[in-house]
């Protein structure tokens, strides 16, 4: 369905290169990034409670092309178990060619914006990445303190590492949700043929449910209810993931980073920004339905630490059962309920 090795040359091709800066701020940059890594780690356990007797290790500073190769690489080896087991097809070559393609225009896009990232999928084991031109990008352009924002930078990410740590079943959980969405999808009585012939109708759904943005549009394309399922859990997981590293980053405080309050409200204009270009492609590729599941997520997190305390919020990672529910995250008061009595 995707050949990822063209995904991956198609991105490092017309990736746009990064900032003019000179070697001394970028060696800065670099350097300070790999080891807040693990003061940030440190601070998220302390604020958390969760992690404790892991090793604290560094991230990994890569520019745009090692991201995009680093992405390409974790997508396939998250989809690539739901691909390969579909029936063979002689036009499955150029099928995934074509959409090596369209994959590398849109990692080249994302290149540009992605701060960071952990991904379980990636490596060995998982793999911490900041992309070091787009946070010196994002700091200049705020004019904010480098250090302060490169240790907020890392609290976001380190959160996300220590969820898939510190939580033993929620990476094979995740990839075997991911798998089944997929699965259905590619496997569609209807073929891939259907799928593309109902794009215009999920877009124009998509226009007219503008609070949904992107994900409406990819809910349209889901005809059974086991779909609309897997596709309900996945985004309130990832609604919760995000909306948690959201809150952890802020919640460390002044002592941790002296700037996080004018931080927090420069980069949150700046989420909301950009040229009317940028703004339709991030319509179109979903971005800002993501942008609003940190607020989704971070309002879910904040209400139920307000409620039980950050032990009693740390129940979410007991089971799958536990994790909430689509509706619970607009409505963090019914989890409590649920989970706690």
């Amino acid at each position: 369905m995707v050949d990822w090795s063209l995904a991956a040359a198609t991105g490092v091709f017309l990736v746009r290169g990064g900032p003019a800066v000179s070697r001394a701020e970028a060696q800065l940059a670099v350097s300070e990034l790999r080891e807040l890594t693990v003061d940030a780690e440190a601070h998220v356990r302390e604020l958390t409670g969760l992690g404790a007797g892991l090793p604290l290790l560094p991230g990994e500073v890569v520019d745009r092309p090692g991201w995009v190769r680093a992405a390409a690489e974790g997508l396939d080896s998250l989809t690539g178990n739901a691909l390969r087991a579909l029936p063979a097809n002689r036009l499955a070559p150029v099928l995934a060619g074509g959409a090596g393609v369209q994959t590398g225009v849109v990692l080249a896009f994302l290149a540009s914006r992605v701060l960071g990232q952990y991904d379980p999928f990636g490596g060995a084991g998982g793999r911490l990445l900041l992309v070091a031109p787009n946070v010196v990008t994002a700091q200049y352009a705020m004019q904010v303190p480098g250090r302060d924002f490169r240790l907020w930078v890392c609290l976001h990410e380190c959160t996300h590492r220590l969820q898939f740590t510190a939580v033993p079943w929620l990476r094979d959980y995740f990839a075997d949700e991911v798998e089944r969405l997929v699965s259905g999808l590619a496997s569609q009585d209807d073929g891939v043929t259907d799928l593309v012939s109902r794009l215009p109708e999920a877009f124009r759904e998509a226009r007219r449910a503008k609070a949904d943005g992107g994900v409406a549009a990819l809910a349209q394309l889901l005809r059974s209810p086991q779909q609309r399922e897997v596709f309900d859990k996945l985004l309130a997981l990832s609604t919760l993931l995000e909306g948690h590293a959201d809150y952890v980053m802020d919640a460390v405080g002044p002592g941790v980073v002296p700037a996080v309050e004018q931080i927090r409200a420069r980069f949150t204009a700046r989420r909301s920004g950009g040229s009317l270009l940028d703004r339709l492609l991030r319509a179109v590729l979903g971005i800002d339905a993501k942008i609003r599941q940190y607020a989704q997520g971070a309002a879910f997190t904040r209400h139920v630490v307000d409620r039980v305390g950050m032990p009693g919020f740390n129940a979410v990672w007991t089971s799958p059962n536990t994790l909430p529910t689509r509706s619970e995250i607009a409505d963090p008061q019914a989890w409590v309920r649920r989970v706690h009595g």
